[in-house]
């Protein structure tokens, strides 16, 4: 399969591709926003949040739906399918928007599927490990642990295809250990199995494992970040804890369907500018440990660009 064109290219045949003249009222009723995993997940939060900003400056409310399933394509598949007219977006991720390309091969949409109006998020991948694990709560004794006991160690993540799973994929690449990965809905019921001791570990992100760390309820092992995050300063980086390989940043982007008309896009795109630059979110952000992108990174032009490179870069984490 082909992916990507030029960024240019790609920006140019989506934002001109308008079947119909844009209504200058919209939005004149809600907005629904897909979300491609169960809830309790980091889609999920950010999504509610970014959601329920957007709606204020769009005038209108925008309804959150989880359709969780196969890694988030299943939402994605009803996405590329929706009517191009605004009234169904998505908040895609680093699995849903690029690494699930090379994972299924009978997908019912491409790259070319989505216009991605701009990115409102970025995500610090943490692992974490129930408490009382057998492996201990490093990552050198969960490396000597998993080596001595292949395919013992369980862990859970938000499906094949999830940006949860890349997280996997990176970490165990780097740790080069063998275990028994278990695909969820979403990060939220594997988070919960953690907590309940019903599985060893998870691959999660800092937006939605951090209170969960900081109440005692899991054990932080290593973030995947260049310094310590700020509400897990006990949880050592990746360099830090032996392991500098594990590089999976994530992030989170609000997509259209392509074909969706170009003033929609861009009335969509202010309102996320809005919703990321107010200070609610950007107080919220900080308190769960994912930064806010730059004014470029909250564009079609820039993501043009970035969603090919992102497709381009897991082809090689995924080759295997």
């Amino acid at each position: 399969m082909r992916f990507a064109a030029p960024a240019l290219a790609v920006l140019a045949l989506t934002l001109a591709a308008a079947p119909g003249v844009a209504d200058e009222s919209y939005p004149n009723r809600p907005v629904t926003m897909i979300v491609p995993f169960a809830a309790g997940g980091a889609s999920d939060v950010i999504a509610r949040l970014i959601g329920e900003e957007m709606g204020k400056a769009l005038g209108q409310r925008i309804v959150n739906e989880n359709t969780p399933g196969a890694g988030g394509s299943t939402a994605m598949t009803r996405v590329a399918r929706a009517a191009p007219d605004g009234y169904t977006i998505a908040i895609g991720n680093s699995g849903t928007a690029a690494a699930v390309y090379h994972i299924y091969p009978d997908l019912k949409f491409t790259p070319q599927s989505f216009i991605t109006v701009g990115m409102v998020a970025k995500t610090s991948p943490v692992i974490a490990v129930k408490n009382g694990f057998a492996g201990g709560d490093t990552v050198a004794s969960f490396i000597d642990y998993a080596k001595k006991n292949p395919g013992k160690v369980t862990v859970g993540h938000a499906g094949v295809g999830s940006s949860n799973f890349i997280i996997c994929k990176s970490f165990l690449k780097a740790a080069g250990v063998e275990v028994s990965l278990i695909g969820y809905r979403g990060a939220g019921p594997a988070l919960q199995d953690l907590v309940a001791g019903q599985i060893d570990m998870v691959c999660d992100n800092a937006t939605s494992v951090a209170q969960t760390i900081q109440g005692g309820q899991v054990k932080g092992l290593v973030v995947s970040s260049p310094t310590r995050l700020p509400n897990l300063p006990s949880v050592p980086t990746a360099q830090e804890a032996g392991v500098p390989a594990f590089q999976a940043q994530g992030w989170n982007a609000i997509m259209v369907p392509a074909g969706t008309a170009q003033p929609i896009v861009a009335r969509l795109q202010r309102a996320l500018q809005t919703a990321v630059g107010s200070q609610l979110v950007r107080t919220r952000f900080a308190e769960i440990d994912t930064a806010v992108p730059t004014a470029e990174e909250q564009t079609p032009a820039f993501m043009a660009g970035f969603v090919p490179a992102e497709i381009e870069k897991y082809k090689l984490v995924l080759k295997d």
